[in-house]
């Protein structure tokens, strides 16, 4: 497993909470509280992308 330095987590209301990290190969990591084990990994920039375009309400038909 590669070393990840976690953010703490971030809880909406009544929902999952949800960790971001980095490593230092500039690699991105989502993963839920408590399982950071199986996490979702992708550059920083595409999970800066993710993020803007989840803000921006690109994903608000999944909701």
């Amino acid at each position: 497993m590669p070393d990840i330095t976690w953010e703490s987590p971030f809880c909406a209301e009544g929902s999952s909470c949800f960790r971001i990290g980095t490593d230092s190969d500039g690699n991105g990591y989502i993963a839920l509280n408590g399982q950071e084990e199986r996490y979702l990994t992708d550059s920083l920039e595409a999970l800066r992308t993710l993020i803007t375009d989840i803000k921006a309400g690109k994903a608000d038909h999944l909701l």
